[in-house]
Order: C-alpha cells, then sequence, then structure tokens
C-alpha cells in the first residue's frame, strides 16, 4: 500500500475555503460610496480657514514629498503659503489661474516632510469658484463649466487619497 499525505486534500481544500470566505467579508461589508463618509487623513475639517492673497505663481510639477498635483505659491496677509489644488484642474481651469490673479481659498493646513501645505477645498478667483474637495477632504474631479460661472465636481470613484505624502 502506497500512502502518500495529499491521499486526505479535503481537511486541505475546506480550511482554503474558509480563509477566502474570511478575507472577503471586510470587502463585502461595506458599501461602495463608504468613501465619500470618510475623513481624508491630513485633512482637518476643524481648522479650516479662509485667505485671501495673490497668486505669485502656479506650479504644475511640485517637488517630490509634496501633495500631488497643482499648487499656488500665494501672497496674503498672513504671508506666503502654499496651496494645493490637486490633480484634476480641468486645462481651462489652470489657464485661467495665473500669477497675479486674486484668490480667495479655504481650506486646512497639512504638514508634510517639514513644510506645510494648505489644501485647497474651494478656490474662488475671477467671478468662480472651484471646489477641489468635499468637506471631508477628498478630491474632486473637476468639470469644465458649461454655462454658469461656476464649476461643479463630483467625487471619483476610489479617491480618498489627498496627494502623496
Amino acid at each position: 500500500m502506497n500512502r502518500s499525505r495529499f491521499n486526505t486534500p479535503i481537511p486541505l481544500i475546506a480550511g482554503l475555503i474558509a480563509l477566502l470566505a474570511i478575507l472577503a467579508v471586510p470587502l463585502i461589508s461595506q458599501p461602495a460610496d463608504s468613501h465619500t463618509e470618510t475623513a481624508v487623513p491630513g485633512y482637518d475639517r476643524a481648522h479650516e480657514i479662509t485667505v485671501t492673497g495673490t497668486i505669485q505663481e502656479v506650479v504644475a510639477a511640485p517637488e517630490a514629498g509634496s501633495p500631488a498635483g497643482l499648487h499656488l505659491l500665494v501672497n496674503g496677509p498672513e504671508g506666503a503659503f502654499d496651496a494645493a489644488l490637486g490633480p484634476y484642474m480641468t486645462k481651462e481651469i489652470r489657464a485661467a489661474l495665473r500669477a497675479g490673479a486674486a484668490v480667495q481659498i479655504v481650506g486646512a493646513i497639512e504638514k508634510a516632510h517639514g513644510r506645510e501645505y494648505l489644501l485647497v477645498r474651494q478656490v474662488s478667483f475671477d467671478g468662480r469658484t472651484v471646489t477641489v474637495r468635499n468637506l471631508n477632504g477628498a478630491l474632486l474631479l473637476v468639470q469644465s463649466p458649461r454655462g454658469p460661472r461656476r464649476d461643479t465636481a463630483y467625487v471619483r470613484q476610489g479617491e480618498v487619497n489627498g496627494g502623496a505624502r
């Protein structure tokens, strides 16, 4: 009689099925849009501020370690600051944000790699308001305006990243 340790694979298969079932439960139990209710790490809604100033420079390719996407270097009454708008600005909005333009920005300060960044939730300039993040700090995919001069946005599915850390 030739016996091998693989003659009774049923316990092994049952164990693998049980393991897969346990791992799948957390994935199934969360609603698909749960990311819109979760605050983004680094965005502190309780400490949101509103600042006004003049754009000194528009930075399309920020330095490594800073939040991803478009940045505005703004000079305001409290001094200069780096406002992170994120990667989802349309070409039209990028073209309208230019040095010398007056802006009003609502957002929260985040510290990363020894520097402070203002994570922009909303920016107003040239008679328009663009919403960049939802109230919890999740980035929004900005759409080009059609008609009124108010840009609309919606949450990009699966996007909860507030930018590179």
